[in-house]
């Protein structure tokens, strides 16, 4: 079992591993030396590289595969990066090195997604949701879809992790709200997302497809809306409106990739939902980062662009007063 990743590594580790190549250029030195600046990923993060003098066989190794990679861990200037000395296509790997994966249960995760899926009661939207869950094709890959590209929920798993808690969030707020159409919102947090399974690839790392750079998720998701109310006789055609308006607002500003902003209150609730979890599971994200170094703050390179505080969860600098907490201790609390 695999147990040193590009995270894990620090300077003069010897390196014998498989990552996936994620960008490749030949560039030449000061003095005229051809050389390969490298960039390799694993579960764990990507890590810079450069291979000196490379030969023909490295410079042909396309971009996107997976890479048998022997060398050194090195800084230059600050930055750890692996010193290349042998650069090959990898005869065999396991997936599960190569891409993160949700941190959560996948099972617990799509019981609850079923269990916010029955909860939609209106009987043409029920409908909808139900058709569009219960493509067995579509839910292979919606399982194991990640969330995005990178930033938040950026693994397998994540798009699922995602869409149930935005729903969660959205079924808990449409209770404050007297005028909110409970059903609508629900749906539409469920499939808000639904499009990010045309929109992404993940196999040895994640990627945009063509359908998503040249349409987007948001598109997307909406068109295989369509779909399914085509394959459903006599439903409202106000009520279908007002849930592909969800789909498409759902990004909430034009800037942001949205078609239209929201003109709903449900539309509202859910591009808010939409953003918090987004933004909620990108601040984790980086805090984790820095805690597994042991530093409380991060650089400005991440979703806000700004240093983000994390203090380490073991720490407690709250005053206690030993006397007190033995007593408490002998009470059995």
């Amino acid at each position: 079992m695999r147990t040193v990743f590009a995270s894990t590594l620090t300077e003069g580790d010897r390196v014998s591993d498989v990552f996936a190549l994620r960008s490749k250029e030949l560039r030449s030195s000061r003095n005229g030396e051809a050389y390969l600046a490298l960039e390799l990923a694993d579960r764990t993060g990507r890590i810079a590289a450069v291979q000196f003098r490379p030969d023909r066989s490295s410079q042909s190794v396309p971009t996107g595969s997976v890479v048998a990679v022997d060398g050194i861990a090195t800084t230059y200037r600050g930055v750890l990066r692996i010193s290349v000395e042998r650069l090959r296509l990898a005869g065999k790997w396991d997936v599960a090195d190569l891409l993160p994966t949700s941190p959560r249960d996948p099972e617990e995760l799509l019981g609850r997604l079923r269990e916010l899926v029955r909860g939609v009661q209106e009987p043409c939207l029920a409908k909808i949701v139900r058709a569009v869950f219960g493509d067995r094709s579509f839910m292979k890959r919606f399982k194991r879809c990640p969330g995005a590209q990178s930033y938040h929920h950026a693994y397998i798993g994540g798009l699922l992790e995602h869409t149930v808690a935005v729903a969660t969030l959205c079924d808990g707020m449409a209770s404050l709200y007297g005028d909110v159409d409970h059903d609508l919102l629900v749906a539409g947090a469920l499939l808000h997302d639904i499009g990010k399974v045309d929109e992404l690839s993940y196999t040895t790392g994640i990627d945009y497809t063509d359908e998503g750079r040249f349409i987007g998720h948001v598109v997307l998701g909406e068109a295989r809306l369509r779909r399914a109310m085509e394959s459903i006789e006599g439903l409202p055609s106000g009520l279908m409106t007002r849930l592909s308006h969800l789909m498409l607002s759902h990004h909430g500003e034009l800037e942001w990739g949205a078609p239209k902003r929201p003109c709903t209150l449900e539309a509202l609730i859910l591009h808010h939902a939409d953003n918090m979890d987004a933004k909620a599971a990108g601040f984790l994200e980086a805090a984790a980062a820095v805690v597994r170094v042991e530093e409380q703050w991060t650089d400005a390179t991440n979703l806000f662009r700004r240093p983000l505080y994390a203090p380490r969860a073991a720490e407690d600098d709250r005053w206690s007063h030993p006397a007190e907490d033995e007593q408490y201790m002998l009470r059995g609390a």
